[in-house]
């Protein structure tokens, strides 16, 4: 019983960074209704930033997590308008394509420069011990700037000039033209904005794990999920969508092996797709 109460608590810390890596998939959809298959790329820029960060100029793992941020935003603007202004109301397999392709070009780039051998980022934080089980330091702080994280978003949505316009152009585009909101910047912005969380979620996720250029497509198909769970454009359904994952796991770790992770994750995906259609957490929408 112990066992499983810890890893409950193990699956809350990872499915906290779960829930911010969707929520830049999420706010992309919500603004923009385009489905961003650049999503686990922008995750693995993220890792490599750390790695790159901390090993070339010696930054501490945690002091990298503004330079991602301000890094991923930029990608995201140059990948919006290489890829998706064009297409956005155009139907959603135009941007399918469109970020698929992308997305492959990145890949392509990554694998050649890096190949697919695995790296990892050394993490040294005192753990917390309870019983005889530890949770390390490392996880105990990404959640932490995961959340920390996800209340900014939730500030700059709600409560700054930008978040609003956000919100506006969101509920109805032509509304907010016609309100003088620079429409067109406001998508490149969210959609900076939503690269920007997927990095910095990488981030987190490298000072957790080994990654390779590879390990994007895992971290995007958890989102796909996480967002499913959350409700689409819905930032803070996926957050919680994110922590229900992570419990998920943690539970299913306890009495199964490892490898039946992801049946389980995308059985839950269809079942919600059938039974909740709007998102398990659709009453949190804002």
């Amino acid at each position: 019983m112990i066992g499983l109460i810890a890893s409950l608590i193990h699956g809350v810390l990872v499915g906290a960074v779960y829930g911010l890596a969707a929520m830049g998939l999420t706010l992309i959809w919500g603004v923009m209704n385009v489905i961003n298959l650049t999503h686990g790329a922008m995750i693995v820029l993220g890792m490599f930033a750390l790695y790159f960060l901390a090993s070339a100029l010696g930054l501490p793992p945690y002091g990298a997590v503004p330079v991602t941020i301000v890094i991923g935003f930029v990608v995201g603007v140059v990948v919006y308008w290489t890829a998706v202004h064009r297409v956005i109301g155009r139907g959603h397999l135009m941007s399918l394509l469109s970020t698929f392709a992308i997305n492959m070009v990145l890949i392509g780039l990554g694998t050649a420069l890096f190949s697919t051998s695995p790296y990892n980022v050394p993490v040294a934080l005192p753990g917390i011990t309870w019983r005889e089980y530890t949770f390390t330091g490392a996880h105990v702080v990404a959640a932490a700037l995961a959340l920390l994280i996800a209340g900014l978003l939730y500030f700059l949505l709600h409560r700054t000039r930008i978040g609003k316009a956000i919100r506006a152009v969101a509920d109805n585009r032509e509304a907010a033209e016609l309100n003088g909101i620079p429409t067109t910047q406001v998508l490149s912005f969210a959609f900076g904005l939503g690269a920007a969380l997927a990095a910095v979620s990488g981030t987190l996720i490298a000072t957790l794990f080994p990654f390779n250029v590879l390990s994007g497509g895992a971290y995007e198909l958890k989102s796909f999920v996480v967002t499913v769970l959350g409700a689409m454009g819905n930032p803070a359904g996926a957050l919680m969508g994110g922590v229900a994952l992570g419990l998920i796991e943690g539970a299913a770790t306890s009495f199964m092996p490892v490898s039946w992770t992801p049946v389980i994750e995308f059985a839950l995906f269809v079942a919600v797709l059938i039974l909740f259609p709007r998102g398990v957490f659709a009453f949190t929408r804002s």
